[in-house]
Parts: structure tokens; sequence; C-alpha cells
């Protein structure tokens, strides 16, 4: 991770000063880290004194993720002065990922990109991006503790959530990764209770979480020599077990932690003619550039898409990806 220095520390700056009102938005379909970049941005904004609105098209699918939403806007309300304001964009730098609506009522504002994704395509000349930090907490933690110093306990939970959320509760981390734990140590210091906060993210998932895990295990596709585990889900069984049903992490963790493999495939059939495509990998193998080719993105070791197609067209397509590179 890099460590910000006085460049970005002014571009940021500069960006703020000339602007009285703000939105800041992060991705579609939420994770911890795009909800806490947003509301942490907000209040570093506010707290310069500046106008904000956050929005996020949502849906707030994760369970640790709903008691956040009564914090966003779905729309943006423009103000009236119009010349005087700015948009950041956080955990995100694809415009089309902000959602429809979103992107269309603030593709006039001149942007800040704030990401950590290896992903990242800009057409932004204000931005901060590091891809080699694991959230992009880390980048705002940087920016927030710079111009104000030690966060309340209130902002040291959002940013823990943020990181604890990209991290997996860092297990993701090696040893290149001392300055994130000097980060989440002082977040500790702030007030944190680590204990606390892995029990809110892991903890009082739905029972139908379980029937919905056991269905996708039951239907694991073993692939490239047991290099490669793919499993599904359809519109059937969201129908039947709710999007409330969904314990993704757990998921991924078991099959990623199976003898041989190397990289995983979550399917979900989203409608007649849409479906999404989560990835996941270990050590050097890259899912990031996979996703890239069917318009996602990510990081190397965790990435997604959503494209059009039906189940198994779309299965059919990410299986011949991997078994080509794994033939290799």
């Amino acid at each position: 991770m890099l460590k910000l220095c006085d460049t970005e520390f002014k571009l940021f700056y500069d960006f703020i000063s000339v602007r009285e009102h703000f939105a800041v938005v992060g991705h579609k379909e939420p994770d911890g880290d795009s909800i806490s970049s947003s509301l942490v941005i907000a209040d570093l904004l506010k707290k310069m004194g500046k106008h904000c609105q956050v929005l996020c098209a949502g849906p707030f699918k994760r369970c640790e993720t709903k008691k956040y939403e009564k914090l966003f806007l779905s729309e943006y309300t423009p103000p009236a002065q119009k010349e005087k304001t700015g948009l950041f964009i956080v955990d995100c730098s694809q415009r089309s990922r902000l959602g429809e609506l979103i992107e269309k009522q603030v593709s006039e504002l001149d942007a800040f990109v704030i990401d950590h994704h290896k992903t990242s395509v800009l057409d932004d000349k204000n931005h901060i991006i590091d891809s080699t930090a694991p959230a992009t907490v880390c980048i705002i933690q940087q920016l927030y503790e710079h111009f104000f110093g030690e966060p309340s306990k209130e902002i040291a939970e959002l940013l823990f959530f943020g990181l604890s959320t990209d991290t997996g509760f860092f297990r993701f981390l090696d040893n290149k990764s001392s300055d994130v734990f000097y980060s989440a140590g002082r977040l500790v210091k702030a007030g944190v209770d680590p204990r606390r906060a892995y029990e809110h993210m892991n903890n009082n998932k739905p029972f139908m979480t379980r029937k919905l895990l056991s269905v996708a295990l039951d239907r694991i596709g073993v692939h490239c020599g047991g290099k490669f585990l793919t499993t599904y889900e359809t519109i059937e069984d969201t129908q039947k077990y709710g999007r409330d049903g969904r314990d993704t992490d757990m998921l991924y963790q078991i099959l990623m932690a199976t003898e041989r493999v190397r990289a995983v495939a979550v399917f979900r059939q989203e409608s007649e003619t849409n479906c999404t495509v989560g990835l996941r990998s270990n050590g050097d193998f890259d899912v990031s550039a996979i996703a890239a080719r069917f318009g996602g993105g990510g990081h190397k070791n965790a990435a997604g898409l959503s494209t059009e197609g039906s189940l198994d067209v779309i299965m059919q397509k990410i299986i011949a990806e991997f078994e080509k590179i794994f033939k290799k």
C-alpha cells in the first residue's frame, strides 16, 4: 500500500476548496468498502464546511449492509449553484457501475475518483488510485487523518468495517501488509472492537442462507483437473430463498479451501437475459483479467462481472476461458 504524499493531499484539497456542494457516490450493490468510503468522505466534507448528498443505487443485499441503507439517497437533487458542485466517486472508477439513474443525474459534474481496483478505467483528471491498497478506505483513512487527525470512534468503526470487508477480515493480507495492520491498529486505538466488528459482519445470518448454501454446494462443478470449481444460483432459487438467503463469503471460503483449487466462479441468474459472476482465486492467479474480458473488473484475487445472456451460455463461456488458461 502506498503512502499518500503532499501531491495527493493538495490535489484532494484543491478540488474541494473551490466548490461548495458535493455528491458522493459508490458502486451499485454496495459492499462494506463502498459504504464506508462514501460515509467517511461525506463526514470529511461536512467537517470542511461543505454540503453533500450521499448516493447509492443499491440494492443493499448483504445482511451487514442493510442498516446503512437509510443513510443514502437513491436520487440526486442539484443545488442552485451548479457551477460550485463536484462529485466524489469512491471504490469505483467506472461510471456505468454507479447505477443507470445516478450515472445520468451526475454525468455533468466534475469528478474526483478514489479507488483501489486493479481494473480502474479513468477519464477523470482528478483521482487517487492505489491498486496495492487492499481497500479504498485505506486511502480515505490517510486523507482523514491528514486533515483531522485521529478519527472519532464512529468514523473509526466505519473505516474498520470497510477494511474488514475487502480483506476478508485480514485473511487476504500477506507479509507486505504491515502498513495496513498499522492503520487497523490506529482504528482499534480510536475505539474499534474487532470482535464486535467480526460478529456484525458474520453472525445472525438468516436460516435460509444455510439452505441456499447447501444447494450451492450440491451443484459444484469440477473443472481443469480440480483447479477450478463452479456453482450457480437460478431465478427460482432467488424466489424460493430470497436475496437475503445468500452467504457468498462463506461459500467462497469453503470452495477456496478445497485441495488443489486455484479459482472459483459463482454464477447467478439475475433475470432471463442477465447473469452476474463472482470470481475468486488463490495466489498469483489473476481473475480480474478474465472479468475484464466480459466488461467486469476487480482485484487479482477477487473480481466480478455482469453480462447479458442465459445462465447456461455464460457458464460455458467463462469455463472455456479458464480451461484455456489452465492448459497453458
